[in-house]
């Protein structure tokens, strides 16, 4: 069982800003996306704060987040990256397992990353994490760089969607379609 402390938090701002969009999109019924709360179970309590100060983890979570656009389902894990250097270690092997298991069940997958110092968004689709996944078994770092990352899949703010992940499932769906997947 893993336990937490202050690392709980990591990437709150990053959901906040997604959930913000979640919210943008029902309103206008162009999807409706939740965030899959992880199953904790509390160790220490801030009564003064009323805050959960330390928890473990009940069992392996799936990704952060499941829903439907358009007829399509789909399922994403939010990530901040804070250097050009993404390590693979921040996709758990579960996380993986669980995404390939629903693209073969006719979803789409996929990874969202903040680099933070850059201030980029980026749709990492499921099957260019395979990519890096498999070229680990070849030897290759357990990671990938910024500068790999392919132009048409960086996502910008647009209006009220901050996190406008339409796009990136659009340009993947359209792809999808030219390679027959």
């Amino acid at each position: 069982m893993a336990t937490w402390k202050s690392r709980g938090l990591r990437g709150s701002g990053f959901e906040s800003l997604i959930n913000s969009t979640n919210e943008y999109y029902r309103k206008n019924n162009l999807a409706l996306v939740q965030k899959i709360p992880t199953p904790i179970t509390p160790l220490k309590f801030d009564s003064e704060r009323k805050i959960i100060t330390e928890a473990y983890f009940e069992k392996d979570s799936t990704v952060d987040y499941i829903g439907v656009v358009q007829e399509i389902a789909v399922c994403f894990d939010a990530k901040e990256c804070k250097t050009d250097t993404f390590s693979m270690q921040n996709i758990h092997e579960h996380q993986y397992r669980f995404m390939e298991d629903f693209e073969k069940q006719g979803g789409v997958a996929f990874v969202l990353i903040l680099f933070t110092e850059r201030n980029d968004m980026y749709y990492l689709r499921f099957r260019e994490l395979k990519k890096y996944y498999d070229r680990i078994e070849d030897g290759h770092p357990k990671n990938f760089k910024y500068v790999e990352l392919e132009d048409e899949y960086f996502i910008k703010p647009k209006g009220p969607a901050l996190v406008p992940y339409l796009d990136g499932i659009n340009t993947d769906i359209q792809d999808r379609d030219l390679l027959n997947l």
